[in-house]
């Protein structure tokens, strides 16, 4: 039976494969929001874990929403407002949430459109590298509706307010390299390049201490929430935990020995 999500961990790096290309990958059925949200927590729960990467099975990244789905559903939210609320607070809001408190790194590796809610879920990681053929748009008002997974939180951290603005107000597409050229990503590379490329930036994060990694990511996102002083005391409260760790040691020994350090994640 064909899985919404495929999950493969080689070497502490998780490949998360969105395998639904028949729809493009929507991520908007209860199968892709559970399956989502269930890939989050176990990589929060399995301590071998050190990265992750998200990319899409087929030719896109996500399409986001299913759009002969909400065509048929048109009537019923039309009918049930305070029902259609709830529907999103417990169904695809779950997925921000959860990416939200992931505490690995995560990659998106869009190889393809990423499209509304797609767009919006390549966001959620904290990298963003593309293939040459990928595109993206947060096209929500082409349907005459609003970001409802909290893409206008998501959009203006990851390209600046102006161009968050420009994207959502005409629902138009960005190619490739100009995505690179706003911020929205990273790297573009070689439609048959993206997944070594993804890996080997994975490679470069899990050869480090992955206490310090997972605690290093909550600081960067906890820093957009809250106050300098707040900041400053939460670093002193996780360097205590960190210099405590047998990989500091193992770092610092290493560096003075002159030798590639061996973390063992203790």
């Amino acid at each position: 039976m064909q899985t919404p999500l495929d999950y493969a961990e080689e070497g502490g790096i998780v490949t998360l494969t969105m395998n639904m290309p028949e729809i493009r990958n929507a991520i908007s059925s209860p199968e892709m929001i559970d399956a989502l949200v269930e890939a989050c927590e176990r990589l929060n729960a399995d301590l071998n874990a050190r990265v992750a990467i998200l990319t899409g099975a087929g030719t896109a990244f996500s399409s986001g929403g299913n759009v002969k789905k909400m065509l048929q559903s048109g009537e019923t939210r039309a009918d049930l407002p305070a029902q259609t609320r709830r529907n999103y607070k417990l169904g695809i809001q779950r997925i921000p949430l959860a990416f939200d408190a992931l505490e690995v790194p995560i990659i998106a590796a869009v190889n393809g459109p990423a499209i509304g809610a797609g767009c919006d879920l390549a966001c959620m990681c904290d990298i963003r590298i593309a293939a040459d053929s990928a595109s993206f748009a947060e096209s929500f008002v082409k349907l005459g509706i609003i970001p409802g997974d909290g893409g206008a939180w998501l959009l203006p951290r990851a390209v600046g307010f102006s161009k968050a603005c420009e994207m959502a107000f005409t629902g138009d597409m960005v190619k490739s390299a100009d995505a690179l050229a706003c911020g929205l990503v990273s790297k573009v590379v070689p439609d048959g390049e993206l997944m070594a490329a993804a890996r080997t930036l994975a490679e470069r994060i899990a050869a480090n201490p992955p206490h310090a990694v997972r605690m290093t990511k909550r600081l960067i996102r906890g820093g957009r929430e809250i106050s300098l002083a707040a900041l400053l005391e939460l670093s002193a409260a996780m360097q205590s935990l960190a210099h405590a760790t047998k990989d500091h040691k193992e770092a610092v020994t290493a560096f003075l020995e002159k030798r590639r350090p061996t973390f063992t994640g203790t």
